[in-house]
């Protein structure tokens, strides 16, 4: 098991936006696993490739964990584009292990389409609602250099500030590796 350091808020990689993946190939299998390594030691449903400071567009999601998910298969999505989003918007409230500690209410489409890649190069096509849906919007976010302050109201994200700044100097206790302050 290689547990690979999570990228915080303040960090220059999750402000930018993902290069695409031009090949499927032995180092980024061995990223992947690693990446679900990282994931499950810190507890987390997902994780983009910025997360863990590789400037690619992928992301891994393991909802298994979840009630009514537990018999889901995880996700490895690269490349991936929204082609739909539903009307219907739901509000939930949301973390981030880039965020570690912070919750805050989102909004996001219940329901969308998603084109990507699977590890075999083979494009899928999934409409994900839920959980799922969620979670895919949430890590996409990542890869287009936004994250959970960015999706909220600017009262919220006043409220926010002071644990902003905390994580952003590294004054949290985290009990998973984390990049140093950068």
């Amino acid at each position: 098991m290689s547990l690979l350091p999570i990228t915080l808020y303040g960090d220059a990689i999750l402000r930018k936006t993902a290069e695409p993946i031009i090949a499927i190939d032995d180092e980024l299998i061995g990223n992947i696993k690693n990446m679900f390594d990282t994931m499950r030691n810190a507890n987390g449903i997902g994780l983009a490739a910025n997360q863990v400071g590789l400037d690619k567009k992928f992301f891994i999601v393991d909802l298994s964990g979840v009630e009514e998910y537990e018999n889901s298969a995880p996700l490895v999505v690269i490349n991936p584009e929204i082609l739909e989003y539903s009307d219907d918007i739901v509000s939930m409230e949301e973390g981030c292990l880039s965020l570690p500690d912070l919750r805050a209410p989102v909004e996001r489409s219940e329901i969308i389409k998603l084109k990507y890649l699977d590890t075999d190069e083979e494009e899928q096509i999934i409409e994900a609602d839920s959980w799922l849906a969620r979670v895919i919007l949430h890590e996409y976010d990542h890869l287009i250099g936004k994250m959970i302050p960015d999706r909220v109201t600017p009262r919220i994200k006043k409220k926010l500030q002071s644990e902003l700044t905390k994580i952003m100097k590294r004054d949290i206790d985290i009990d998973y590796p984390v990049t140093e302050r950068g």
